[in-house]
């Protein structure tokens, strides 16, 4: 399954997506494009919405999936997963 999000700028965000989705869904299939903004993990698509608010939650909302406040608050956590990523590479 392939997701595109926003807010991903750097390995260190990509290292806590990849992280939090292996953990949450117990595997160690996912991957980030950083350049495109694209996730991908190999989960069953019933899980689609469930993936979607694992990567909100963590600062990292699909395209257009929020607005105004909304995406202000997405793009400030989005900068704390990115620094906590970065340090525990």
């Amino acid at each position: 399954m392939k997701i595109t999000v926003e807010n991903i700028k750097c390995g260190g965000c990509a290292n806590t997506i990849s992280k939090k989705l292996n953990q949450k869904f117990d595997t160690e299939s996912s991957a980030v494009d950083i350049e495109k903004g694209i996730v991908s993990i190999d989960i069953d698509d019933s899980k689609r919405n469930e993936l979607a608010e694992v990567l909100l939650k963590l600062g990292y909302p699909e395209i257009d999936a929020v607005a105004g406040v909304g995406a202000l608050k997405a793009k400030a956590k989005s900068f704390v997963s990115c620094a906590i990523g970065k340090t525990t590479k």
